[in-house]
């Protein structure tokens, strides 16, 4: 069964969106994860704080799930022109989980949106920047949505169906 695991940096809107995408993915008969990153916690990332902590320990149960997952959904609003600080601090810590730093990531597919207040287009090219960095194969469909532009849940469904077929590979 294909793994994926979609990922919040928000508790409001984004996290509504996270929903939308675990049902309709769940739907294509994959075994879906939830994780909205502020429930993780996570210590600022920094040099110290690494000398301090286990990233492995720090990111608990989650470490198997998204280790063992074949693709992800990021979700995220935009900051200031770019990626929240909880996203970046959350790649940092997972980078730092295991001997090879794109482990977690690399060869997977992964999807991007946004649901944002501004125009957000910043944040979908800053995540696909990153992201790809990391060694993922972002999907070419990415989604931004926000009070005027409602998410196309048309377009939700076929990017889905493509994340889990290209996750079965």
């Amino acid at each position: 069964m294909t793994k994926i695991t979609v990922i919040t940096a928000s508790g409001l809107k984004n996290l509504e969106l996270a929903q939308k995408f675990e049902e309709q993915l769940k739907a294509f008969d994959a075994e879906v994860y939830l994780l909205n990153l502020m429930s993780l916690d996570l210590p600022l990332y920094t040099s110290e704080s690494d000398a301090k902590h286990d990233a492995k320990q720090l990111l608990g149960p989650w470490f198997d799930v998204l280790h063992s997952t074949n693709g992800f959904v990021f979700l995220a609003p935009e900051y200031n022109g770019g990626i929240p600080p909880v996203f970046t601090n959350f790649l940092a810590w997972v980078s730092r989980s295991s001997k090879d730093w794109r482990e977690c990531f690399n060869g997977k597919c992964g999807v991007i949106g946004t649901y944002s207040g501004g125009g957000s287009g910043y944040i979908l090219t800053a995540m696909r920047m990153q992201l790809s960095y990391l060694g993922m194969n972002i999907l070419g469909r990415q989604f931004l949505t926000h009070a005027s532009k409602p998410l196309d849940e048309k377009a939700m469904l076929v990017v889905c169906q493509q994340l889990v077929a290209h996750s079965h590979l």
